[in-house]
Order: C-alpha cells, then structure tokens, then sequence
C-alpha cells in the first residue's frame, strides 16, 4: 500500500514546484530517457583519485636524482622495479614489484606554491585563479572540484551518489578549510558527498594509529582518533515500505530536482539525505561499508590504518557502483615535509602508502576490475630540489613547496603498466620534457569517466561550462 510520505518543508516546496513549472507526472518518463541517454557514455570507467595533502616530494618517491649532488638527491636510494631502467624509492618495495600495472607522468607543472592555491588547481584541474580567490577557505566564485563535476555530470548507480569523497574534507589545524574540495560556481548543493569517516583533526597524524606521527615531534597516536561509517541503521519507526515510499517520489522528482532545487534553495544535507535512503535501507551495503572489520587477510594486505581503511572503502564504493572517489590521504597537509623529512616518510607516510596502494591494485587486478577504473595519485606540488632546513621548527632537514614539478602515478582505465611521460631536469625542479598541467590531468579523468569532449557542467544560472580546458596526458594508454 502506497503511504503518504512525510517530507520536509523543502522537499514538499519542490513537488509543488512540480504543478507550478507545468510538468506534469507524465513527463517523466520522457525526461528519464533522455537523461539515461545523455549519461551512456559516462558509465564507462570508474576513478579512484587519492590526494596527497601537503605535496609529496618527487626526489624521495618516485623521481629520484640519485646522481645529483647531496642537497639534492637526499637520503634515499632508488631500487629497480620490475620494468627494465625504472627505477624508484626504496621505501616504495610492494609499487616496485609491480611496476607492470602502473605507470608515472614525471612532468606535471603549474604557477603555484602555496598550499591553498594548490588544492585550488589540482583538484579542480584549473591552472588559473578564480576570480575573488581566497586562500583562507572556500567561496562559491571557486572553480567546481573535479569531484563536484563528476557528481554533477554523472549517472548516479544503485542510488548511491555519483561522486563521494572519503574520510574527511581537508583542513588546516588553524581550522582553514582548504578551497578546491568542493561544488563552487555550481553551487552549495554540488558539493561531493562526503563520507565522513574520522572526526577531522588538526594534526598530521598521518596514517594512524599504526604509523602515526606529528611533523616536528615523530610518532603520535591519540587516544581518541576512530574511523567508522555514520550510522547506517534505519530508524525503529520507519518500516522499509515507508521508505521504498519516500524513494519512489523522490525519484518521480530527480529529473527535475536541479532547478527546483536552485528555486528553493536546498542545501546539501538534503540532497545527501536523500542518496542515502537506499543505503539505509540496505544491510548488506552497510557491511560491505564496514572495512575496520573485514576479514583478516584483506587488513593484513591493506594494513590497520587510515589509509589501508580509506582505500579498502574505496575499492568497495567503486565495485557498488560509485564513479569517482576522492581518498584524503592524510589530514593537516600530512605530506608537508619541511621538516624532519627523511625519518617521517621513511617511517610514517611511505611504507602505508606503498602498502595500501599495491593492495588496491592487486585487488582491482584479480576481480577483472583494473581495466575500467582508473587510480591516480598527486598532490597539490611537488617539493624543492634543494634541501633546506627550518632549525626553529625542526630537528632535521625537509623540502619546501614546489608547484613546479611533481610526479603523478596513474594505474588501470586503460593505462599501460611501466611507462613515464616527460622528464625533470637534472635537478628534478623543471620539466625538461613534455610538460603537462593541471588541465591535462583533469582531462585524463574525465576521459577515464567516458565524458565526451563536449560536455559541459551548469552553473547556479544553469549556464553551462565546458568541463575540458585541456588534452588527456598523452603516451599512458
């Protein structure tokens, strides 16, 4: 028996809408073609995006300059991989060994040196500035993430949003919410949805609890730190036929919910309640949701940490469907190595990473997943090729910003295994060949998601922006 759902003022507002748009119940079926048409083409891969926070230094991971003079090549030593003359990190053993299923653009260079303005451009695959910019956190003149875009642009599948991000949004520990993670110009209801999995802290802490630490002062692990999903348990007075109710009209609505909900102002919270319903409802979701317990063979692989969790989570939200996930690695610009540079990666933030990453690959490998999901991994810039050393703060030597150079790693949709695009000078400060951009990188996404050229995201005018300002990364597939 159909029930009459209890709908919040906003929602209700929105059918009424309906009737005053002059778009009746039979429209709908029509509307739902034409969008499912619109949208074929999008569901051809998947994207993991994992970003590094903080900006992971090329020379100790992935561009060693082992023949450079000492302040410049570190501490480090590069060990061979298993494709002939690759050669990176020795802290990066599990990536070494499969090399056939990865490959790196050593090239990738924008204007940019400063935290904010890098997580501006590289998430958002935009070299230039957007008008009224502010470092100091996010306004909505900022260009769309390309998360936002994704959600936007998408299909969703299973109910389950189209684009999530995942444990937590990016902070500073002055608590400055760092600009570029969210819908900008598209509006507040545009943002990715964000799975929150961690209370946000303001710390680095890194890959806790297991490799935990603090920049200056090494490692740390509080107590009070936790990685859980919200709640996914109906409420006890809400029966599934009261909510399978809820959905069928919500869903009656959703061709049209983009303006209505311009018209009456929805924010975000609405528009995540109402993708989760179907989550709600469904208990094997909320299990496949529950990585801090899975099986202890699968942990021992991905590791009991943040960032093995995150990725696990990730691995799952693709396989259920989703089409980009964005896995913070690391809170606080973890991967800020002025400082105590050497010990901290070598340490904390290398051995989880390489960990967790090879886990993620093998795992897409062997369920036949690998082809159509894409894993990239960078952060908003690379770091200085001369070594230097803030005595005041730390104990040991560290790198700078560099938005320069940086290396990307790109595995899976369709990417080729043991291949490097461009080149850094000898110093692993400059391109020496074959430059590529924030834009190019946004483009490889987005051709991975299966957007033809052509697509365009909408503004909160519904004026619509071309999603591409640059080429694919050319010579990975």
């Amino acid at each position: 028996m159909f029930q009459h759902p209890q709908l919040p003022r906003r929602q209700a507002i929105q059918a009424g809408a309906v009737g005053l748009l002059g778009l009746g119940m039979s429209h709908l079926d029509r509307l739902r073609a034409e969008g499912a048409a619109s949208f074929e083409s999008a569901r051809a891969k998947n994207v993991i995006y994992i970003f590094l926070s903080g900006g992971l230094a090329q020379h100790e991971s992935f561009d060693m300059k082992p023949d450079a003079p000492a302040e410049i090549r570190g501490e480090f030593q590069p060990i061979a991989t298993r494709t002939p003359g690759l050669q990176i990190c020795e802290h990066l053993p599990k990536l070494a060994a499969r090399s056939e299923k990865w490959s790196l653009v050593r090239s990738l260079t924008h204007p940019h040196n400063e935290h904010s303005m890098g997580h501006m451009v590289m998430l958002s695959g935009r070299s230039d500035l957007p008008t009224g910019f502010s470092p100091n956190g996010p306004k909505h003149t900022d260009h769309p993430s390309i998360a936002a875009i994704a959600g936007q642009v998408t299909q969703s599948v299973n109910n389950l949003p189209p684009a999530i991000m995942l444990p937590e949004k990016l902070v500073h520990r002055s608590g400055r919410v760092l600009p570029g993670q969210f819908g900008g110009q598209m509006g507040p209801g545009t943002d990715p949805f964000l799975l929150e999995c961690c209370s946000t802290n303001r710390q680095a802490y890194g890959a806790w609890p297991e490799f935990g630490f603090h920049h200056a002062r090494g490692s740390e692990n509080p107590k009070d730190l936790s990685f859980g999903l919200p709640s996914l348990q109906l409420p006890s007075t809400i029966t599934k036929g009261r909510l399978g109710s809820r959905v069928d009209l919500l869903a009656e609505l959703q061709s049209q919910q983009r303006g209505l909900r311009k018209l009456a102002e929805v924010d975000s919270f609405d528009r995540f309640q109402e993708r989760a319903l179907s989550m709600l409802a469904d208990g094997k979701m909320s299990k496949a949701l529950d990585v801090v317990d899975a099986d202890p063979k699968t942990l021992d692989r991905y590791g009991r940490h943040v960032f093995g969790w995150s990725l696990l989570l990730a691995r799952r939200l693709v396989g259920a469907g989703v089409n980009l996930v964005q896995v913070n690695l690391g809170n606080n610009e973890t991967w800020d190595t002025h400082g105590n540079a050497f010990p901290n990666l070598k340490n904390y933030l290398l051995p989880p990473m390489d960990q967790a990453v090879a886990a993620l690959l093998d795992d897409l490998d062997a369920s036949g997943q690998l082809d159509e999901t894409l894993i990239v991994m960078a952060g908003e810039f690379g770091r200085t090729p001369k070594i230097s050393h803030l005595p005041s703060a730390y104990a040991l030597p560290g790198r700078d910003h560099w938005g320069a150079c940086q290396s990307v790693f790109l595995a899976g949709g369709g990417i080729k295994g043991g291949r490097v695009v461009g080149s850094s000078d000898q110093h692993g400060g400059w391109p020496k060949d074959s430059p590529q951009t924030p834009e190019n990188f946004a483009a490889t996404i987005y051709s991975a998601l299966g957007l033809p050229r052509t697509s365009y995201w909408h503004d909160l005018l519904d004026r619509p922006m071309p999603i591409y300002h640059g080429d694919p990364m050319p010579g990975l597939t």
